[in-house]
């Protein structure tokens, strides 16, 4: 198994644990997180010690990924994201067993796609995403960097969402639609 650390120690980090275990393809070495104690648990995965740590890690392990959740803007990913590049790190992309993702569609770096995740044929799913649990990403939809889509979103066919974009929960993105960067769609509504 390969190793892997985990930045962000909150409750999307608890989910993303549950996907990685469920994917049996990495060892979480441990968690960096500057707001929980070193030595403190996140389930059953160790909290290392704060943002200082990076450095080193990124020296002694080449798989990182983001936990850090995202309601709204991203731009705390973003910054973490930056300085990992900087320091050499890769971030691969943690999926589900239970999601479905077409033969046909394209993923960026240091996303995660959650459990019954649907991602169709000829979709593009940026860096950094979020897709959340049961979201549904139909053909040919472009999704930016940095984005969220949330538990039970639907994102329809032809559907451009720029960079930093927040799809609530229960929200439906209508055929064809375009999302500009950092627009926050709320739970359950239409975007045409």
């Amino acid at each position: 198994m390969e190793e892997l650390i985990l930045i962000g120690g909150g409750g999307h980090c608890k989910s993303v644990i549950d996907v990685i275990r469920e994917q049996g393809r990495y060892n979480i070495i441990g968690i960096v997180d500057p707001m929980i104690a070193v030595g403190e648990f996140v389930l059953d995965v160790k909290v290392l010690g704060n943002d200082s740590l990076l450095p080193d890690l990124a020296s002694r392990f080449k798989n990182f990924h983001i936990t850090v959740g995202q309601i709204g803007s991203s731009p705390i990913r973003n910054k973490i994201a930056n300085q990992m590049i900087s320091l050499g790190a890769k971030f691969p992309n943690i999926i589900s067993p239970k999601a479905h993702i077409s033969r046909y569609a394209n993923l960026g770096v240091g996303s995660v796609i959650m459990h019954n995740v649907t991602i169709n044929a000829d979709a593009t799913i940026g860096d950094f995403t979020i897709l959340n649990n049961h979201s549904l990403i139909e053909h040919d939809v472009k999704i930016g960097n940095f984005c969220h889509i949330s538990t039970g979103a639907i994102v329809n066919g032809n559907v451009t969402i720029e960079n930093d974009v927040f799809i609530g929960s229960g929200s439906v993105v209508v055929q064809g639609a375009k999302i500009p960067s950092h627009y926050f769609l709320k739970a359950n509504q239409i975007y045409k």
